[in-house]
């Protein structure tokens, strides 16, 4: 059994590959003759409410939002130096899109500082342009709410340290 704390009522979570999101209610829904406990989670930035079953949580990586000390990390992690990316896009993309699905602020993080100065280089084939943006939302609403300041003021502070390398 998993040893994952349960999400509360009210509680903001990430949902890696969905986005930032709060547990609105955790319900009981009959599936296959059997009570299954869900989270009922509304998601801002599509502005939907999905049904998660509370077992399967952990697996989908599903996570509460990342402290402040671990926001600010990834933050500096931004402007740090990298290793060069593959040139060849497809790995490129599938590397990113396992990162995205371990969905750590880490890795969210590393995929956007290596996406961003890779669109310096040449342009973006479209599905890494999706994964960048998509990754860079998850990165600046996580961050907007782990350190409590508007949306704009995160994206100004990670363009500011991507642009300084």
């Amino acid at each position: 059994m998993s040893k994952a704390k349960p999400f509360q009522v009210n509680q903001k979570i990430v949902y890696p590959s969905q986005g930032v999101g709060v547990v609105t209610a955790v319900q009981d829904k009959l599936f296959k003759s059997q009570k299954i406990p869900y989270y009922m989670i509304y998601l801002e930035v599509s502005d939907m409410t999905i049904m998660v079953p509370v077992g399967k949580a952990e697996e989908l990586g599903i996570r509460p939002i990342v402290h402040k000390d671990q926001a600010l990390r990834a933050l500096e992690l931004i402007g740090e130096e990298y290793e060069p990316i593959p040139s060849d896009w497809k790995l490129r993309y599938q590397m990113n899109l396992d990162l995205l699905k371990k969905g750590s602020v880490m890795d969210i993080a590393t995929i956007v500082r290596s996406l961003y100065h890779r669109s310096k280089v040449k342009e973006l084939p479209i599905l890494e342009r999706k994964l960048y943006d998509s990754a860079l939302k998850l990165l600046e609403d996580e961050i907007a709410f782990s350190l409590k300041k508007p949306k704009d003021e995160i994206e100004s502070m990670i363009f500011t340290r991507l642009e300084s390398r």
